[in-house]
């Protein structure tokens, strides 16, 4: 995606937004073994998106959680200063089956882009594993890639279905279970893997929501689809400083971001949830 260079940190900025999103993603689903949904619920979270103490962004995130399936939207764009110089917005889309405690995504699809170009991802997958992509216009910055693998493609968890993540009925939604996992993430064109670790607990509030959440350490390990000297791959493979906090959801027994920090290579980022509601739904998740 390009953006006017009117200076260097708004394009900066538009392409934080991109990685800030996939950070609120940080804690992919990853269901217990006991997981069982009574009914079917609605989660609607508002985020503000801030770079180096300044507000760039926002992003609304709608979740639908039922006992054998889940759809979530998710919607944000560039505000402020920001929007002035790049009106960049993107949309992501995810749905799939809950079944024996599995997350099996079925679908994900994202589109991003500014007035000058938009570009769109679509994947099918079937029992968590990718059947085929399309990406329009196509991608062509492959050259020096490290190539993902069909074995790499099974498995596996979209970015977007990353923002419900559950706990099995047998443990406390705020504790070491929401957190101690380790993630296989491909978003169509990078495969990486995400380790989650519980450090603790603390009170936040906001609209709809005031109570503890599970604190989360994370790791960034890239595993194929990013270029071997890309200095910002490595910048986040050694990148000791992200952290998320998981809010519970009690019916539905799962956890969503609350709060994620991260240092970026333009400095320290924070995703805040500002609006944080739960609600009986009832809307049918779509999973095609």
């Amino acid at each position: 995606m390009r953006c006017k260079r009117f200076s260097k940190m708004p394009c900066r900025e538009a392409g934080f937004l991109r990685h800030a999103l996939l950070a609120l993603g940080l804690g992919a689903i990853t269901l217990g073994s006991t997981l069982a949904p009574a009914r079917a619920d609605m989660i609607r979270a508002h985020y503000s998106v801030s770079l180096i103490g300044l507000e760039i962004g926002d992003a609304v995130a709608t979740g639908h959680v039922e006992p054998s399936h889940y759809q979530i939207d998710l919607n944000a764009r560039l505000t402020g200063v920001a929007a002035m110089v790049s009106n960049v917005k993107l949309a992501f889309a995810s749905a799939g089956n809950l079944h024996r405690g599995a997350i099996l995504p079925s679908s994900y699809a994202t589109t991003s882009g500014n007035e000058q170009e938009t570009r769109t991802v679509r994947m099918r997958l079937q029992s968590g594993t990718v059947k085929a992509v399309d990406i329009s216009p196509p991608f062509e910055d492959w050259e020096g890639r490290v190539p993902v693998t069909e074995a790499l493609k099974r498995n596996i968890l979209d970015p977007t279905s990353a923002l419900i993540m559950a706990v099995p009925n047998n443990q406390p939604l705020v504790g070491p279970a929401a957190c101690n996992r380790t993630l296989r993430i491909y978003d169509g064109y990078v495969r990486y893997d995400v380790a989650l670790s519980y450090a603790g607990t603390r009170e936040v509030a906001a609209k709809g929501y005031s109570g503890p959440v599970a604190v989360c350490t994370a790791r960034y390990h890239p595993i194929a689809g990013h270029k071997l000297d890309s200095q910002s791959t490595r910048f986040m493979a050694n990148n000791r400083e992200i952290e998320a906090w998981l809010a519970p959801v009690e019916k539905a027994h799962v956890v969503v971001p609350f709060h994620v920090s991260l240092m970026t290579m333009a400095g320290l980022a924070i995703i805040d949830a500002v609006e944080f509601t739960v609600e009986p739904s009832t809307v049918t998740a779509n999973t095609h």
